[in-house]
């Protein structure tokens, strides 16, 4: 161990992290392979090369922006039931997994927790992971097949998560068999300064890598090689806060099927020219996302012949993909985005420092920066009341009482 310590203390001068080892004497055997072995797996030219992005001002952006077509659910008229049997064959077919996206804690909310595990104050207590797991049984009985459930974790909640499921006997499915949980990849946080954080438990502070990281964690946890093993085809992927999600869905399936395309996108109307959503969009001629950041407020607030945002399908992160589409996507990473956070840390003399503001970045991939790797992607148009409640605040917009009250409502309770 002494001579791989040297190596490692050659390699945290290279890029001036050497505090990392300030505090490696007075922690147990264990935490001091874990951080040794966090420091080997350390890519320290990609965190250098993400903290100097991290000083550049932003530059103005080159690329062309134009409108994305989309079909509108309401307005399929004959082609709508089409759809639906080319979708509901391939579920009946087993070609179908759901993926969620719950590698976050409940904290915003006042959870401690995973937010999967948070009960939205139904009449039933369920929790989120219950409500979901509800909606894919159900889905399953319909087509007379299970649709296996791949669920992401991070390292922080996967061990809450798995343990959560086990005490509710896995809401009826079979670890292993059709339930599987992986882990996202993370990123040390560093400071103003670029030096990598510790943590209050001695060991490098991570944070996880965003949602753009879920191609690659299917890939790297053997989750597609299980997907192709169970004869999957297309999968879902949707967020765990979203209690209205439709992971299951034929008419989606069907678009995506009939129009040949490698992914499918679902979208809801922008709630005015100023909703701080992303919208779809092409850039360069490919599907993308525009952040509201990146409109201009002509852009935002352009309608088209209808009086309509031309400019207004929101990404809800309710996307199909062919498993072929995300192999490709999850083999190589994902552009990193910054974004300046307040972290607990312990200081290079062993103090305990808890910030009163942002004092640290992390950074972040975002699922549909892969857009850009499709030809071509289909877009549908639904009703927000009818797929979309996100528990995102503690209370006001996609709360847990907004959440309920859509849930309610849809589900006539």
């Amino acid at each position: 161990m002494e001579e791989n310590l040297d190596n490692i203390r050659k390699t945290l001068r290279k890029y001036s992290q050497e505090h990392l080892l300030n505090g490696y004497e007075k922690l147990d055997e264990v935490k001091q392979r874990q951080l040794l072995g966090q420091i080997e797996t350390t890519d320290f030219e990609l965190i250098n090369s993400l903290y100097h992005n991290t000083r550049k001002e932003l530059e103005k952006s080159q690329d062309v922006i134009t409108p994305i077509e989309f079909l509108d659910k309401d307005n399929l008229n004959g082609y709508y039931r089409g759809f639906i049997e080319k979708g509901e064959k391939a579920i009946r077919a087993g070609q179908l997994a759901a993926v969620t996206m719950a590698g976050g804690q409940g904290t915003r909310l006042g959870h401690n927790g995973p937010k999967g595990t948070y009960d939205i104050g139904l009449e039933s207590h369920k929790s989120l992971f219950e409500l979901l797991s509800d909606s894919l049984k159900e889905q399953g009985r319909k087509y007379d097949v299970i649709i296996p459930w791949f669920i992401m974790t991070s390292e922080e909640n996967n061990k809450d998560t798995i343990e959560f499921f086990a005490k509710h006997r896995n809401f009826g499915y079979e670890k292993d068999k059709n339930l599987f949980f992986f882990k996202q990849g993370e990123l040390p946080m560093v400071d103003t300064e670029g030096k990598i954080l510790i943590g209050e438990n001695g060991l490098i502070k991570s944070a996880a890598d965003g949602h753009g990281g879920i191609y690659e964690s299917l890939v790297k946890n053997g989750m597609t090689k299980k997907m192709r093993e169970l004869g999957v085809e297309w999968l879902f992927i949707g967020g765990v806060d979203n209690c209205l999600v439709k992971m299951v869905d034929p008419l989606l399936m069907g678009i995506a099927i009939e129009k040949q395309v490698t992914a499918a996108g679902k979208s809801v109307v922008k709630a005015n020219p100023q909703e701080k959503v992303g919208v779809f969009c092409k850039k360069n001629g490919k599907p993308s996302v525009v952040e509201y950041t990146e409109i201009p407020e002509e852009m935002a607030q352009a309608t088209d012949e209808n009086g309509e945002l031309i400019y207004g399908e929101s990404h809800i992160l309710c996307n199909l993909f062919n498993i072929n589409a995300v192999e490709r996507m999850g083999s190589k990473p994902l552009p990193y985005h910054s974004a300046f956070k307040k972290a607990t840390y312990i200081d290079k003399d062993g103090n305990k420092v808890v910030p009163d503001g942002p004092n640290a970045y992390k950074f972040e991939a975002f699922l549909f920066d892969a857009f850009g790797e499709l030809d071509d992607m289909a877009i549908l148009r639904v009703k927000r009341e009818e797929e979309f409640a996100p528990v995102k605040n503690a209370a006001g917009v996609d709360s847990p009482e907004t959440a309920r009250e859509l849930y309610r409502k849809f589900y006539q309770l």
